[in-house]
């Protein structure tokens, strides 16, 4: 296939090659693979600036997204790449291979670190894409890489949710681009900076000192570009509704001595929060309708969810559903109630796992589908299968909530979307749907503040 690309898109290449560290905030269905493959040919073979890229990124994103994207498009299928993945043996195999990308899923970055120790690494630029998956300073992949960032020429970060639960998320992101160089050389100092902690007795709940934010994306700005899809794709309507849901007075009872006792005590295993994240856990279960005990067992409380998601499907009149689910629990349940996907029974709930289950749904073989949203996050096009998603269960992640609706709402839908919240009144999910709100809000001012480039340069 021929590319030509859409301005923003040669801006955004533009930008890649003129900058040896930049954060290309690029949102989802803009093409940021495509964007930044021709920037690296032109890299590799017009300017001759690298001759080898190490590219990390999630596993499945390595296995199939990069080398598909090669595959697909004519200009770029020249490029030599290996995944390296796998076993020990198959990982040293696939480095020994030449190519001019070696493409690695993030989990390895330790190890592909620990392989090279005491020896250069034979890569010159560094491709992070889901750059916002090293948001935590004290992770493994994060050190790994930090001790060797200093081996590379260029480095490129490619994220669309830089900061998806507020700018404490951004410190260690930039590090990977300039070694501390705006943001400081560590994480305490960046937080001292910027960031307050009023309440005493609440070390870890901080708050922006006045102005700080501005500041924030003023050092930042030189390297960064942001781009949203509604800017420049004609984006299907999307439409949210949220499904209010209501608890019996035994129900509602049950939930509030949760709430208020951490405990349901029952004759043979005791449901049990032992902090207040494991009691916001043990809600959110009771919100779906069941929660574990301390043995694992599952403890069923009500069907009020299902009875939502029954109504949903009903209304769906046959096109296929996309249900969102959070503990294996969720699954179990509404495969009792709707039935199992098997040979023999092919219009069960089926979970999307593999690559034939995705081919499947594109396929619009699938009724009703099923999936986390870590599983759908990144690197999934299901935008021909359907246009109706259900949240049964809400996660506090808002870079999993976004990315999962965008595997539907994206370039290339033709319907418009719904998305159905599953809320039950007066419960955590309430909670967690404002907390999503409220970061989506931070979110877009850090997308806005450093999108500005793009107008400001194009008016230049």
């Amino acid at each position: 296939m021929r590319f030509t690309p859409h301005d923003y898109q040669r801006f955004a290449i533009d930008f890649i090659k003129e900058h040896t560290n930049a954060a290309v905030f690029l949102d989802m269905g803009l093409g940021k693979t495509v964007i930044t493959l021709t920037a690296l040919d032109d890299l590799l073979f017009d300017s001759f600036e690298v001759s080898r890229v190490l590219v990390v990124c999630p596993l499945r994103v390595a296995k199939t997204t990069w080398p598909q994207e090669i595959a697909k498009w004519d200009h770029l299928r020249h490029l030599r790449y290996s995944v390296v993945v796998g076993t020990p043996k198959e990982r040293v195999a696939a480095l020994s291979r030449p190519a001019e990308l070696y493409i690695i899923n993030r989990e390895n970055v330790e190890w592909l670190v620990k392989h090279y120790a005491g020896r250069k690494m034979p890569f010159d630029m560094l491709i992070i894409d889901e750059l916002s998956s090293f948001k935590n300073s004290r992770a493994k992949r994060f050190l790994a890489l930090k001790k060797v960032l200093g081996q590379f020429t260029r480095v490129i970060g490619l994220t669309g949710t830089p900061a998806p639960n507020g700018l404490e998320d951004l410190w260690p992101q930039i590090y990977l681009l300039d070694r501390g160089a705006r943001l400081g050389r560590t994480m305490r100092s960046y937080l001292d900076m910027y960031f307050d902690t009023p309440n005493s007795w609440l070390p870890y709940k901080r708050e922006l000192k006045p102005g700080a934010e501005e500041a924030i994306y003023q050092r930042i700005s030189d390297i960064c570009v942001s781009m949203r899809a509604a800017d420049h794709l004609k984006m299907p309507e999307r439409v949210d509704n949220v499904v209010e849901i209501s608890l019996s007075s035994r129900e509602e009872k049950l939930y509030r001595q949760m709430e208020r006792d951490m405990l349901l005590p029952y004759a043979d295993g005791d449901v049990l929060a032992l902090n207040a994240a494991s009691l916001a856990g043990k809600l959110l279960q009771l919100a779906n309708g069941a929660v574990y005990d301390e043995f694992h067992n599952v403890r069923v409380l009500h069907d009020r969810k299902l009875d939502a998601l029954e109504d949903l499907i009903e209304a769906a009149n046959g096109k296929p559903v996309l249900v969102m689910y959070n503990y294996q629990h969720d699954l179990t349940r509404i495969q009792q109630r709707f039935g199992k996907y098997s040979p023999e029974n092919p219009n069960g709930v089926r979970e999307l796992k593999t690559a034939g289950d995705m081919e499947d749904w594109n396929a619009g073989r699938i009724p009703v589908a099923a999936t986390q949203p870590a599983s759908t996050g990144h690197g999934l096009n299901l935008q021909q299968g359907g246009s109706t998603i259900v949240w049964f269960g809400l996660n506090w992640s808002l870079e999993l909530y976004e990315q999962a609706n965008a595997r539907l709402w994206r370039q290339g839908q033709k319907e418009t979307v719904v998305v159905h919240h599953l809320v039950v009144k007066g419960t955590m999910d309430e909670q967690v749907m404002q907390a999503l709100k409220d970061k989506a809000a931070g979110q877009n001012a850090l997308m806005v503040a450093v999108r500005a480039r793009i107008k400001k340069t194009k008016e230049d």
